[in-house]
């Protein structure tokens, strides 16, 4: 895990609270993460989620992971940890529009210290979010303490890939995305092993480089008048963004950086 000094969790939820949430939402969707319902149908296909389960969302921003589990999947009920009150407060209206209110509930919480009782849900879910964690041992144990034995932990993220990242690039991308570091693969196989679980998957999806393309491709072909409302009609910002994109995107197809997905049960 490759950290990086001056970032914490103020600075996602500073993120999040302000306009460039704004305009990942614009670029991303609701699904703030990479490929969207796609991603989500493989991950929970992946994980064998079963009509009738309860789960647990952690950093689950404004909920949509929870409501596409409700639509797709036909969960019980879930509840979202998130430590952002703009996303809570906003995912708790979203969630009574679609008429989930009764079925989803949010805890304003940091995901390391969640709060929820031990083994009391079937599964844990994530995408693309706990590389916003600092701690990422201490978020690991605590997803495993509240699942019960049997459960699962399905998630995606944002990791480091088979080729190794220069320092420089790696200030720039945590800087950027205000990460506070990246786990790899491996580093979130070994920690889940050994907080009792059995990984299932590990793998890269194959995802980043050409959804990363994607969104340079939406602001520069479509949605540039949209993303520089968001942002103030600041043209200088809007191209500081382009450039960390590309960046990134030159990073993915290097196969410096990916996104991951996870599956493993609780023993």
């Amino acid at each position: 895990m490759k950290p990086i000094a001056n970032i914490a969790l103020s600075n996602a939820q500073a993120v999040y609270s302000g306009p460039e949430g704004k305009l990942w939402e614009l670029l991303m969707g609701e699904q703030i993460h990479i490929g969207g319902l796609a991603s989500s149908m493989d991950l929970a296909k992946k994980a064998g989620i079963q009509p009738g389960s309860c789960g647990v969302d952690f950093c689950c921003c404004t909920g949509a992971g929870m409501r596409f589990l409700m639509q797709f999947c036909d969960v019980a009920s879930m509840t979202g940890v998130d430590a952002t009150e703009a996303m809570v407060e906003l995912g708790q209206k979203r969630c009574h529009k679609e008429g989930f209110a009764d079925k989803i509930q949010f805890v304003l919480a940091d995901v390391c210290d969640s709060g929820l009782q031990t083994n009391s849900v079937d599964f844990v879910w994530g995408e693309d979010a706990w590389c916003y964690v600092e701690d990422k041992s201490i978020m690991i144990a605590e997803v495993c303490r509240i699942v019960r034995p049997g459960g699962t932990i399905a998630f995606t993220d944002w990791v480091l890939g088979s080729v190794a990242m220069a320092l420089d690039e790696l200030q720039r991308t945590l800087t950027f995305m205000k990460f506070p570091n990246l786990q790899t693969r491996n580093g979130y196989a070994a920690l889940l092993e050994q907080n009792n679980c059995v990984m299932i998957y590990n793998e890269n999806t194959g995802r980043f480089a050409s959804h990363v393309e994607l969104y340079q491709k939406m602001i520069e072909m479509q949605l540039t008048y949209d993303a520089l409302k968001i942002i103030g009609f600041d043209q200088s910002l809007l191209e500081m963004l382009g450039g960390e994109m590309a960046a990134m995107g030159k990073l993915a197809r290097e196969g410096k950086i990916i996104q991951g997905l996870f599956v493993a049960r609780k023993q």
